[in-house]
This record gives C-alpha cells, structure tokens and sequence, in this order.
C-alpha cells in the first residue's frame, strides 16, 4: 500500500509538472536558438550602418543581457510562478542587490558614459588608472586593455570614467622626448647637426611636424639637448629605441664626447 500511495504520487507530480517541465526545457533550447539569431541579426544591421566598433560589442552584450533575462521570466511563467508578483518580486530583489552593489552600478553607468562621450575606442593606445595599454574591449562593468608587454588589464569602467585619460591614438601622431648630454668641450653646432641628422635619417620621423634639438640645460658636468622627434602613435617605441641608439654611434663617429662617471686611480710612492 505504501509502495502504491507514492507511485500514486509520483504518476501525479509527473503528470502535473513534467509537461511544464518538458516545456521549459524547450523554451529555453529554442529561446536560446532564437536569441542567437537576433544577435547576428542585429550585427549585422550594426555593420551595414558603420557602427564604431566599441558601441556595438557594448550594445550587443547589453541586449543578450536583457534578452536572458526576459526568457528566464517566459521560462518561469511557463512553471506556474506569477509573472507579475515575480515582476515584484524582482523589483525588491533589484533594490536590495542594488544597494548591495552600489559599485556594479556605478561601473555601468561608467559604461554608459564611455559610449555616450566616446573619450576611447577600440583600438586606441590609453593611458589610464596607472596603466597603459591598446583597449581591446569595453563591456558593460569592465573595459579590456593589451598591455604593452601583452597583458590583459581590466579596468573597472566607474573608475575608468571619472579618472584621467590619456589617449594617445587621438590625434595619430606623438611626440618622444628624449634628452642627451655631451660634455663642455663639444662644439654645440656640431652636436646639434649631428642630433639632426640621426632623426631627419629615421624614416619613422615625421617631417611634419618636423622634428626639434635644443640646448635645454646646462648641467653640472654636460650640456643637455631636447630632442624632440615626431611619429605616428603605433611608432613610438621604435623611434625611442632607435633614436637612442642611432645618438650613441654618430656622437661616437663625429668625436662628441657623453660625459660618464671616471674613476681616477692613485699611486702612492713607496
């Protein structure tokens, strides 16, 4: 009797609960199908428009967001729970974890305003929050950089939007600055010819703006020259690499002398 009261009850919630539950599962296989399919579909309005790149990942991961969560509820209806006393349910659910994660929110409303004013974008070599790095992507909390050295740093957009940026992609070009010092006996129109002369020879070096060598200081024990060659931003580093050394070898050719510490040895007479 025991054994047939509970397969009573088994047959029961099967035939109560299984059709829904079969039905859930459904929804959300084809749910999930069909909301793959508006995505691509809405990339691709996105891409016949000519949408800059870092609006639309930032659009297409908020509306799989909001598509998720609106089958999540259409699966919860299809079980029997009231959708508006969910919707309720929900509401109260959001406050409190709002209060909780009063930060999550300030990182979207972050996002938001990236996308809004449009200070970065893909691509773009920034200076931010301490780091720097080519943005690889901005998602709704967090956006993604490569570091120089190919790390991935993620920065939290509330912070990323209220601190200082630096974007270096802007305006394409850079400036590298670069001093160098020779000692006093050097001839300083000599020094400057050859400092020229290594930039003008580079052909990362921009002519315009033309590149700049300057007598920027007289120090304790060398003159100091600004040198100030203009690149494209994605050339900085090479120009900085090659300029210093390309500096070294001509002022060793020309006889111009880079001041260095020298040690003196004593003899003492016996």
């Amino acid at each position: 009797m025991e054994i047939q009261k509970w397969t009573d009850m088994g047959i029961e919630f099967l035939s109560t609960y299984g059709i829904k539950v079969l039905g859930a599962i459904a929804i959300w296989i084809i749910g999930s199908w069909v909301i793959k399919k508006i995505m691509k579909a809405v990339s691709k309005i996105m891409d016949k428009r000519d949408y800059d790149l870092s609006l639309k990942k930032f659009l297409l991961n908020l509306i799989g967001w909001i598509l998720k969560i609106l089958l999540v509820i259409t699966i919860l209806g299809n079980l029997g729970v009231e959708t508006t006393s969910f919707a309720a349910l929900l509401a109260a659910a959001g406050l409190a974890i709002g209060m909780a994660l009063q930060g999550s929110l300030g990182n979207f409303a972050g996002g938001v305003l990236l996308m809004i004013f449009k200070p970065i974008k893909i691509g773009d070599l920034i200076e931010a929050q301490g780091e720097v790095g080519v943005v690889k992507e901005i998602e709704i909390f967090t956006t993604k950089l490569t570091g120089l050295s190919n790390r991935e740093i993620i920065i939290p957009n509330g912070s990323l939007s209220n601190g200082n940026i630096i974007n270096y992609s802007t305006e394409g070009t850079r400036r590298v600055d670069l001093t160098f010092g020779v000692g006093y006996d050097s001839d300083i129109k000599k020094t400057k010819e050859v400092l020229m002369q290594v930039l003008t020879a580079n052909p990362k070096v921009l002519k315009d703006p033309a590149p700049t060598v300057n007598v920027s200081e007289l120090a304790d024990s060398s003159i100091n020259f600004a040198v100030r060659p203009w690149c494209k931003a994605e050339h900085y580093w090479d120009v900085y690499f090659e300029t210093t050394e390309n500096v070294k070898e001509a002022l060793d050719a020309a006889g111009i002398e880079i001041p260095y510490p020298h040690q003196v040895e004593i003899h003492k007479e016996s």
